[in-house]
């Protein structure tokens, strides 16, 4: 989208969470069929949402980390770890998001979750946990 405000800053965005190369991959993949696609949610998921002020960057990686557990969305599960941490998400917070998921999406859920994070982390998953951190 040429000369589109609420594209532009979605764009910025949505590189500034995800990562420019994922992005641009994204974007040359998507081709005709897909590309208004990529376009509708770089306007309004990454500008629209992503942008409104009312809630940090933190918490929005919180929430899309906890419906993607509660829904079973593991490609965008996996999307947003890394990005999430970098908003400020601690492992310790992580780990707890993910506790607190097995009560109320059910114990599957957060067991699939914990196996993600563990196949986008590694070791660091570990090394990232403080002792006594919850």
């Amino acid at each position: 989208m040429k000369d589109d405000p609420r594209y532009d800053a979605g764009l910025a965005t949505r590189k500034a969470v995800l990562g420019e190369v994922h992005v641009e991959r994204s974007l040359a993949k998507a081709g005709a069929f897909a590309g208004p696609w990529q376009d509708f949610i770089t306007r309004t998921a990454w500008n629209d949402v992503w942008n409104d002020e009312t809630l940090p960057w933190k918490t929005r990686s919180i929430i899309v980390l906890t419906i993607c557990t509660a829904l079973h969305r593991e490609e965008e599960f996996k999307l947003h770890v890394r990005p999430a941490l970098k908003n400020g998400v601690t492992v310790a917070e992580l780990r707890a998001l993910l506790i607190q998921c097995a009560v109320y999406a059910g114990v599957p859920a957060s067991n699939a979750a914990f196996r993600w994070v563990r196949e986008v982390l590694g070791e660091e998953a570990d090394a990232l946990a403080q002792p006594g951190d919850g």
